[in-house]
């Protein structure tokens, strides 16, 4: 196992986990600060994951034409330039969804050519601690993006201009070091025995996992801390759930590599599953309930990770050579596919839910008084103010008196403090 190679493609993938952990969020928090809908900031969030199907799609021809060290330069040179152009680009909202395409593209690409290579670069006995540290290493950064935003502020131009300069850290990266005929197309060597869509008739169980945790981690990223700031959490305190399920995804995945190695790996993944879907279905009830809700989030976090991380980790025991990219790349038109859809269903269901009965923090389901916000005002909630009005919205993110999740609206015109998270 070749080591400083392996570690060039871990800090490669690092910076890609940073870029996706910083805009995704960054991008929402502006646009919500701009008064935007929520359907229109999920439209605007799945445009990497649009990105990523479109990378998906074209990897297995670029292969064919590039060696894997110019793809790689290419790819870094494109998120450099796509990430760096959120600062300087016009308000207009056609070429925001541009740039986030390409950065997709750009991400979309790296990250399928690097599931593969560290499959390859490691041996079976100790390829479930190798891919979970590389998965690790991924959502450790993403985790860093939104702890940046919360340092920074959002409209800080400090976490634009730190996600650009690691893309052209990885840039010079990997021109020094990465052999020049690293990555040559397997495609010459032995044909691949599959279609890029032909590998979901092949591993169906391991395709739905990856379309899960793509919805999962793009819902978490973009949306999350407005659903939670929905039901009457202040912003900074619903960011810090969603980095709560990132850290539990980060901290898991190394050990849960390392018993991957020694048990049962399809049985794990699907424990793994099962123990998501019940934390799932159950959180509407426990983000009433704070100290269940904590350690729950941590564990959701690490049980949706291992999902993905297990799925890479068969993925690399079953196939080889051009058939291990053609399943890296549906991997990565599944997660395209899956972070697409998220952002957009779950903008549309917040854009419909003022209607609902639970928009506002409901007593006897630990109200707000639990949450720490004082109680010193009657309980009864005001969901229609939470969402639709604008200043209801910057009250929000503004005051920090916040009652029962609704801000009077004299105190819409306050100014917001920074040091906001997504």
């Amino acid at each position: 196992m070749n080591r400083w190679l392996l570690s060039i493609l871990i800090f490669a993938v690092s910076v890609v986990g940073l870029s996706m952990g910083a805009t995704l969020p960054l991008v929402s928090l502006r646009l919500h600060e701009a008064g935007t809908s929520s359907l229109l900031i999920g439209a605007i969030s799945a445009m990497p994951a649009a990105g990523m199907i479109l990378a998906a799609l074209a990897t297995n021809r670029l292969c064919g034409r590039f060696s894997g060290r110019s793809l790689y330069l290419a790819c870094f040179a494109l998120c450099a330039l796509s990430a760096s152009s959120l600062q300087w680009l016009p308000d207009a909202l056609p070429l925001l969804a541009l740039a986030r395409l390409t950065l997709g593209i750009g991400m979309g690409v790296a990250v399928i050519l690097g599931e593969s290579w560290v499959n390859e670069l490691c041996n079976d006995a100790r390829r479930g601690q190798v891919v979970a540290l590389y998965a690790a290493c991924f959502t450790g950064c993403q985790l860093a993006g939104p702890a940046l935003i919360s340092l920074l502020g959002e409209q800080s131009p400090w976490p634009v201009g730190i996600v650009t300069l690691g893309n052209l850290l990885a840039l010079a990266a990997v021109w020094r070091y990465l052999p020049g005929d690293w990555g040559q197309s397997p495609e010459e060597e032995t044909p691949r025995s599959f279609s890029l869509t032909g590998f979901l008739r092949v591993a169906p169980a391991l395709c739905i996992g990856v379309v899960f945790f793509a919805f999962f981690d793009a819902v978490v990223l973009s949306l999350f801390p407005l659903y939670a700031s929905l039901h009457g959490y202040a912003l900074p305190l619903a960011a810090l759930m969603a980095s709560v399920i990132l850290a539990g995804d980060m901290l898991f995945q190394v050990p849960l590599g390392w018993l991957s190695d020694r048990f049962d790996r399809r049985a794990m993944h699907l424990g793994c599953g099962l123990m998501t879907l019940g934390l799932g279905l159950t959180l509407p009830w426990l983000i009433g309930v704070p100290g269940l809700l904590w350690p729950a989030l941590a564990l959701l976090g690490a049980a949706a990770g291992g999902i993905y991380t297990l799925a890479l980790v068969l993925i690399g025991q079953d196939f080889r050579g051009a058939d291990l990219v053609t399943a890296n790349a549906c991997v990565g038109m599944l997660w395209g596919v899956g972070s697409l859809h998220g952002p957009l269903l779950s903008g549309a269901l917040m854009s419909l839910r003022p209607a609902g009965p639970a928009a506002g923090p409901q007593p006897g389901r630990g109200g707000v008084h639990r949450r720490g916000v004082p109680r010193s005002t009657p309980a009864t909630p005001r969901p229609r103010q939470l969402i639709r009005p604008r200043a209801g919205r910057r009250a929000i993110l503004g005051s920090a008196q916040i009652r029962c999740g609704v801000a009077r609206a004299t105190r819409a015109s306050t100014s917001t403090p920074r040091g906001r998270v997504p």
